[in-house]
């Protein structure tokens, strides 16, 4: 029998692109990589239990340069980012952030990207790993007349994010960082570098993103910020898929894609159906007829009986009840702090209520799941605003 393919050996070239803090996180032995919108994305540096225990306790470094940053800019800029999302991006202050959804005209979800309006007509859109750019430069030839310019923003985000990230934070900005609100950003500069620094990020913990503008000097700043966070217990880290199922972040394109919309993914109060026309969105008209008719379909909160998972789930599994298939589990991994398996499953709507059990075939053997209430912590979602 022939041996399995060993897929380190997968062919590497140009057209996947290196991000501007390459350099610097080979220093610390990265244990492995992705690609992720086109780039290499270190995805660990330890064990996946070791660095969800310094997000919990300490401060982390995550370089999410990968998260590509779709630029909407010109004169038209904010109608033809508006066209994008059902969120009524008229709240959305300049030096505001929002998390938003990217739209189809069936209300397909192309995006979950966070937004930060960076001037009146000028918005940065952190991409998950999709074609949402060629998306938007497509639909632009829907709407010759709108006069905006479309095109990835040359800057990289870095997450600096855990309990210890004010005190980091502060070490290298000065006290005023303080006063930034959650989901708001301002200018800074870190090594001499510019920067724009926001209160985000994609842990559910409380945290910041430092979005580098030179990206020529990349490394410079993410060298500040690990020599400054040395007293914090600073660990560079790829992502917690731990910590965000814990608190019901959803993954595009694992827990969903263009096939699902907002309702489905409990998601409403990011469609603004009554501040935001058909005319000023291409989803509104979707979403008017799917409140209407109501969905078939949500995705729901999970846990697992058995022996802890021993790593994130590689493809997504069959969900079934009494032997018929009936939804898929997107995302599932063993939470430390919970001391339980925990993740994601799609079901039909008359069967996804709390107490619902569902037998799924995992890589690791049959288990059987049971509906629960998300997030599995913080259900209010107080640690990340504190």
């Amino acid at each position: 029998m022939a041996e399995p393919f060993d897929m380190s050996l997968v062919q590497r070239g140009a057209r996947n692109r290196r991000t501007p803090y390459y350099e610097a996180t080979q220093k610390y032995g990265p244990k492995g990589f992705t690609v992720y919108n086109h780039m290499y994305f270190p995805i660990r540096f330890d064990s996946f239990e070791n660095e969800f225990d310094a997000l919990l306790n300490d401060v982390t470094l995550w370089d999410v340069s990968v998260e590509r940053c779709l630029e909407i800019s010109g004169p038209d800029g904010f109608r033809f980012a508006q066209l994008l999302t059902p969120r009524d991006l008229s709240k959305c202050a300049v030096g505001q952030a929002k998390y938003v959804l990217i739209c189809d005209s069936d209300g397909g979800i192309i995006n979950d990207p966070v937004l930060t309006r960076m001037d009146e007509n000028t918005f940065w859109f952190a991409l998950a790993s999709s074609d949402a750019l060629l998306f938007a430069r497509g639909l632009k030839n829907a709407y010759p007349d709108l006069d905006v310019t479309i095109q990835e923003a040359d800057v990289a985000p870095l997450q600096v994010q855990g309990p210890k990230s004010k005190d980091l934070m502060v070490k290298l900005l000065g006290e005023s960082i303080l006063d930034l609100k959650y989901y708001y950003w301002t200018d800074a500069t870190i090594a001499d570098v510019p920067v724009v620094v926001t209160r985000t990020g994609w842990t559910s913990e409380v945290g910041y993103e430092v979005y580098t503008t030179d990206t020529s000097r990349g490394g410079d700043v993410y060298e500040a910020i690990m020599q400054s966070g040395a007293e914090f217990n600073i660990k560079p880290t790829g992502p917690s898929d731990i910590r965000r199922i814990e608190g019901a972040i959803f993954n595009w394109g694992a827990d969903m894609t263009y096939q699902e919309n907002a309702f489905e993914l409990g998601l409403d109060r990011l469609v603004d159906l009554d501040t935001v026309s058909a005319d000023a969105c291409i989803s509104i008209a979707a979403y008017e007829k799917i409140k209407a008719q109501g969905v078939s379909k949500k995705i729901n909160g999970v846990t697992f009986d058995g022996d802890p998972f021993p790593a994130l789930n590689n493809v997504k599994w069959q969900a079934s009840i009494d032997g018929s298939p009936v939804g898929k589990v997107t995302s599932a991994i063993y939470s430390p702090r919970l001391q339980q398996n925990i993740g994601f499953c799609w079901l039909p709507a008359d069967r996804a209520t709390e107490g619902q059990t569902v037998t799924v075939e995992t890589e690791w053997g049959t288990r059987t799941a049971t509906v629960v209430p998300m997030p599995f912590i913080d259900p209010s979602k107080q640690i990340p605003v504190s």
